[in-house]
């Protein structure tokens, strides 16, 4: 099972987040214009996934990164341990 990250290839700020069994697969539905959720950012190209055992673990990440931050997500795709570091701290006022 994996965890996947979209990204839009004409509207490079649009990410959709999703989990599948067969990524090219899922990659060829977003892109077939059948999914509401993505029809209108057409085409999409897979910029991250994770993989997992079960599709429970999957779905628990899934929900996980759709909570985080714009910045947050675009630091684990880019694989910055640091910012992710620094983005997950939480502030005291």
């Amino acid at each position: 099972m994996y965890l996947y990250i979209l990204r839009s290839i004409n509207q490079l700020g649009e990410l959709y987040i999703g989990h599948t069994r067969d990524l090219n697969q899922r990659l060829g539905y977003h892109n077939s214009g059948r999914c509401p959720h993505t029809a209108k950012f057409m085409p999409w190209e897979i910029i991250y996934t994770e993989q997992f055992d079960d599709e429970a673990e999957a779905v628990k990440r899934e929900r996980q990164i759709k909570g985080w931050t714009r910045a947050k997500k675009e630091a684990l795709i880019a694989g910055d341990r640091q910012a992710l570091k620094n983005l997950a701290k939480r502030h005291r006022f």
